[in-house]
Order: structure tokens, then C-alpha cells, then sequence
């Protein structure tokens, strides 16, 4: 229902000063979309999951994590960006679809404000039994292969006195998190916090092996493989992979060693293929540090 308030004054008879949308059925929803992520939230268990994993102690917002965390992740999944904006679940008759009481924003600040390190790594464990779950309801890949995507983002952030953010390359406030996500359903499998300061590659490799046993728990028993950019290339990551018998594709930097590697094929193995109408490509492959190395050149 839209209602509009009149002007008085020198301004022409009948001049609207502002308008105000307001609800007028106690059954309306907001955000009707959350219908199905609510109802496989359900399903999975979640706020029961988080309340038994998730252990603050005696810090302040300690009781019923589940109902805030899922609060939270309900309010991100309708574009909300702060904690103000969880407000919106707390329209209409939302909270009736959620399946869980919604938490008033001063509430999720003050349980947020008492998070630490660990906290994160529990609430870590709790995603893992969460997609665990999911893939033994007919989500995961169980033995067919899966290709996983290896990349780093920026989480921007504001305030000085929030632990680990700091400027990096970007010169942006913020975090480094690792992430990994299923090629073929883009579904996040592991992700790690970092600091803001961190390298593109810090701590790669034992995230691999990480996300190696993790994915295998889940039910994933069919061969793996790594996609990663050049920011991921060292003998720890690919170390890592091997050991795990994980197939990789990651991209190398030019360095003088591998342009010397490019300088010794033959001219004969290079082998066209499709490219730009007014260019050309060629691709051909040769051994560098005991793996397959495949080159692309390029003329435009």
C-alpha cells in the first residue's frame, strides 16, 4: 500500500511532499526467493549443527549461535552487505518461511564483536558437515570427476581494530581469503580467512591438502583436479597435488628458466589451432621439472 503526504504551502493544489510503502496483509513476504535455501537449510540442519559445533563460551551473544549465524546468512542471500540490513527478515510474515527466529541487528553485532580465530575454524567445521550432508543427499559428485577452480579474493572491510585486515596489493582495507569452488556448480568446498597483507599463494599448500581430505570426506571418490593461476605456481602446491593424486593445471610465469624450456622445442611440434580471424595460435608441449608443460603462442 503506497501513501502519500500533501503539501501546504505556495506550491500548486495537490503537490505530493514524499511517499511511504507500507505493509498492508500481516502474511505478506519479503524476499520470497528465501522459500527454497530456507527449506534446504532446514533439511540439512543447520541451526542445530551450529549450535552444537559453534562454542563461544561466556562471551557476550554466546546463547543460540545457530538462529544468529542463520540470520546472518539469510540477510547476505537478499544482497544484504551490513548487519543493519538484516532488518529486511523482519518484514511481513518472513520469519514465518525462514524457520528460525529472527535476530535484531544490535544482537548480531554484539555476537559478531565476540568472535576469534577459532571461532571461524569451528564455524568452518560446520560448512564441511553441511556440504557433507548435502552431498550424500544427491548434491556431490560421488565418482564422477570434479574439477576445482584455486583463487584468491579481496573482502574489503572498515574500522581499524578489526584483527588481520590490513592493505595488500589492491590497496584496499580488508582480507585475503583462499577459496576453492566446483567447477561445475560453482559450489564453495573450502575457503580460509587470511590477512589482508597476505601473498596470493601463502599457505596454498597446505590449503590443498586441506581441501583434498575435506572433499574426499564429503563423498567425493572420483578422480580430482586443480585449476589455479599463476599466483599458485610453486614446487609446495604441485608437491601437494602429487601427493594426493590430485591432476593440476596451473598456470606459469615467464622466468627465465621456462622461456629457456620454450626456446628448445622443436619448430616442427608446434601445432595450430583455432584463434582470432586476423591471428594465429600454435600449441605445443615439452617437459619442465618433471611435468608436462604446455605452451601457447600466440600472433595477432
Amino acid at each position: 500500500m503506497v501513501t502519500a503526504r500533501r503539501m501546504r504551502g505556495k506550491r500548486s493544489e495537490g503537490a505530493i511532499d514524499a511517499l511511504g510503502v507500507v505493509f498492508d496483509d500481516d502474511n505478506a513476504v519479503a524476499n520470497a526467493g528465501l522459500v527454497l535455501p530456507a527449506t534446504l537449510s532446514g533439511r540439512l540442519g543447520l541451526e542445530a549443527l551450529i549450535d552444537g559445533t559453534l562454542d563461544l563460551g561466556s562471551r557476550p551473544g554466546a546463547f543460540s549461535p545457530g538462529r544468529k549465524v542463520m540470520t546472518l546468512i539469510h540477510s547476505a542471500l537478499v544482497g544484504g552487505d551490513s548487519i543493519d540490513d538484516a532488518d529486511v527478515l523482519r518484514c511481513g510474515s518472513s520469519q514465518a518461511v525462514l524457520g528460525h527466529r529472527v535476530m535484531a541487528p544490535s544482537t548480531l553485532g554484539t555476537f559478531l564483536r565476540s568472535f576469534t580465530f577459532g571461532h571461524v575454524r569451528q564455524l568452518d567445521r560446520v560448512a564441511e558437515i553441511a556440504m557433507t550432508r548435502a552431498w550424500a543427499g544427491g548434491a556431490g559428485p560421488g565418482a564422477a570427476p570434479m574439477t576445482i577452480d584455486l583463487d584468491s579474493t579481496i573482502c574489503a572491510v572498515h574500522g581499524y581494530k578489526k584483527q588481520g585486515a590490513a592493505f595488500g596489493y589492491t590497496r584496499v582495507r580488508g582480507y585475503h581469503p583462499l577459496l576453492a569452488t566446483r567447477a561445475q556448480t560453482g559450489e564453495l568446498v573450502h575457503v580460509r580467512m587470511r590477512k589482508g597483507s597476505a601473498n596470493t599463494g601463502r599457505g596454498a599448500q597446505r590449503f590443498v591438502r586441506e581441501l583434498c581430505g575435506r572433499v574426499r570426506r564429503a563423498g567425493a571418490t572420483g578422480e580430482l583436479t586443480i585449476r589455479a593461476d599463476s599466483g599458485f605456481w610453486s614446487a609446495k602446491v604441485i608437491g601437494a597435488c602429487q601427493a594426493h593424486q590430485i591432476r593440476f593445471s596451473i598456470t606459469v610465469r615467464q622466468v627465465r628458466a621456462v622461456t629457456q624450456a620454450i626456446a628448445q622445442i622443436p619448430e616442427g611440434d608446434w601445432a595450430p589451432i583455432d584463434y582470432t580471424l586476423a591471428g594465429i595460435a600454435e600449441v605445443a608441449e615439452t617437459r619442465y621439472q618433471g611435468v608436462r608443460l604446455v605452451v601457447r603462442r600466440t600472433r595477432l
